[in-house]
């Protein structure tokens, strides 16, 4: 009978959150999670645990069985993984970015991880917060590759700069003609071939040169490597239909599909031109409104790239060189290119939205 009463208790105490939300915010660190659990009412605890999605969930279905989790955390050095986890567990999960949490005073001036928690708890509760876009993993490490090709060649622009001081410092000198063909290999070939006074300095000097050849050649791999990404099943029609554009090319078009990923995500154009950093900064107060050029919100990589490009395109396609042409009368070429880039940007919506190759104007 006591085992029986008991049992009977047991059911009648049975906890049950069917229908309501719980909400928590992760403040994500290498060594450990703080996590603020917060319900519709009131915040539940606040507490670190070890950075393992699988102890949250735990602990979640243990203490509100059959509720509605939500959870946020911060985009930053540890990627998207948790997103995956938590969402192949069930879990609705917003990263978000840090700059467009709400924040009061308070909060900015005793800033630590247990504050930061409770503010996303918060204000996911109050529905303050967006999430940003997400890409599967497939995609992530597809745009991995690109993005280390893009910092191989800063660090090779960087190799190339110290090399040039270097010589500068200790007063030798290329021939006029050899400097004509920068950085091909006769002209490595020359470097190689100076003699410093001390083994000390060609030491010095051998160093960088070896540096250069190593990441010469890492980037001509990642280089045959995208190449041969951009003709998988994935990429090779959109690839085709971007380089139809003056001023983009292979690389350039495996640029703009791993980090725009999918195109439907930009409603409209000026979403895509604010999300690639083509929209003016506006500073207004009262009656006073003013323009601080284009806004510091940006994907860089992106952004780089399409200025780059624009200078290809007004110098290869006449109609970009005529519209270039009239922007330089009222401003500077410097100014005028952004305003090309916006362009060469509408083109590549256009191209990818309607799945057609762009048609060069004629006369």
């Amino acid at each position: 009978n006591n085992i029986q009463r008991r049992l009977a208790m047991n059911i009648v105490n049975k906890l049950d959150f069917t229908g309501q939300h719980i909400y928590v915010g992760l403040d994500v660190h290498k060594k450990n999670w703080n996590v603020s659990i917060h319900s519709a009412n009131l915040e539940h605890k606040t507490y670190s645990q070890p950075p393992d999605p699988q102890v949250l969930v735990n602990y979640l279905r243990r203490n509100f069985p059959e509720a509605r989790y939500h959870c946020v955390y911060e985009a930053g050095f540890s990627g998207f993984w948790t997103y995956d986890r938590l969402t192949e567990q069930g879990i609705d999960c917003l990263v978000v970015n840090p700059a467009d949490v709400p924040t009061n005073d308070k909060e900015r001036v005793t800033k630590s991880d247990r504050v930061d928690c409770r503010k996303l708890a918060r204000c996911l509760r109050n529905g303050e917060l967006e999430g940003i876009y997400v890409p599967s993993s497939i995609k992530i490490e597809d745009r991995g590759l690109l993005r280390m090709r893009h910092n191989l060649i800063k660090k090779q622009t960087r190799c190339k700069n110290q090399i040039k001081s270097l010589l500068h410092f200790y007063g030798k000198f290329i021939p006029e003609e050899v400097v004509l063909s920068h950085w091909s290999r006769r002209y490595i070939q020359e470097l190689e071939n100076i003699r410093m006074a001390r083994p000390t300095g060609a030491m010095a000097l051998q160093t960088l040169l070896s540096e250069l050849t190593h990441l010469r050649e890492l980037i001509a791999q990642i280089t045959r490597e995208i190449i041969a990404l951009s003709r998988t099943e994935d990429y090779r029609e959109s690839v085709h239909l971007l380089k139809t554009i003056p001023g983009i090319s292979t690389l350039s078009a495996m640029t703009l599909l791993t980090e725009l990923v999918d195109i439907s995500r930009f409603p409209s154009f000026d979403q895509l031109a604010s999300y690639t950093g083509f929209i003016p900064n506006t500073h207004g107060s009262g009656e006073k409104e003013r323009q601080t050029g284009i806004t510091g919100r940006k994907n860089p990589v992106l952004r780089t790239l399409l200025i780059e490009s624009a200078w290809l395109a007004v110098r290869t396609d006449p109609a970009m060189m005529m519209a270039f042409n009239h922007l330089c009368v009222r401003m500077k070429k410097t100014r005028a290119i952004i305003h090309m880039a916006k362009k060469l940007l509408s083109r590549i919506r256009f191209v990818l939205k309607k799945r057609t190759a762009y048609q060069v104007a004629v006369v």
